[in-house]
């Protein structure tokens, strides 16, 4: 499920920067609307591209958001089983510190000799 989950989001996110990418800026109206356009020979008719391509981003940006929390809500099921598994970080960290204090002791062929 997670992987199908990931997928999409990736797909989303790819289709998202696509979508963004295409859209032309706020200054471009301007030199349209001097003949330079040709906006009403365009697929989408004079304006029906800005709202085809508005309402698209606008899909793909809240299925990332959906995917987003759908993901974030997995990873923290896994973060919790994770931590029910019944091993106690104290413990651990208790266990591991003789084996540190050994590692961590320098040798007396690790002291260099000064005369």
């Amino acid at each position: 499920m997670e992987v199908a989950i990931l997928i999409v989001h990736v797909l989303l996110a790819v289709a998202l920067i696509g979508f963004i990418m295409i859209q032309q800026g706020k200054g471009a109206d301007a030199g349209a609307s001097f003949g330079g356009g040709g906006a009403s020979q365009t697929v989408f008719g004079s304006s029906g591209s800005g709202n085809f391509l508005s309402r698209t981003t606008a899909i793909l940006a809240a299925g990332l958001f959906v995917t987003s929390f759908a993901l974030a809500i997995y990873a923290k099921q896994q973060a919790s089983s994770i931590s029910d598994a019944g091993i106690p970080v104290v413990e651990t960290v208790e266990q591991a510190l003789p084996v540190l204090e050994e590692v961590l002791t320098p040798l007396d062929s690790d002291v260099p000799v000064t005369q």
